[in-house]
């Protein structure tokens, strides 16, 4: 792990950065004595849900919206 002096570390702080987002990590120091890591971000937050990941995995009958029609017109009192 590299380690960083703080006036080295105000000069070439973009540079820095980019080596952090490709992974790496750092250790500021005051007068070589560690202060501080820097570690890339681990975000916490779920994976995006895939739309379509089902296509051509499952059949839905062509009379699905007409499926238990009856039953449930009978059930909220449409058929008496």
């Amino acid at each position: 792990m590299t380690m960083v002096n703080i006036h080295e570390t105000k000069t070439r702080l973009s540079a820095l950065l980019v080596d952090v987002a490709r992974g790496h990590s750092f250790v500021i120091a005051r007068a070589g004595n560690p202060i501080a890591r820097v570690v890339p971000f681990e975000s916490d937050k779920t994976p995006a849900r895939r739309v379509g990941f089902l296509k051509g995995g499952c059949r839905i009958p062509a009379d699905f919206d007409d499926m238990g029609g009856s039953e449930i017109e009978a059930l909220f009192g449409g058929a008496e």
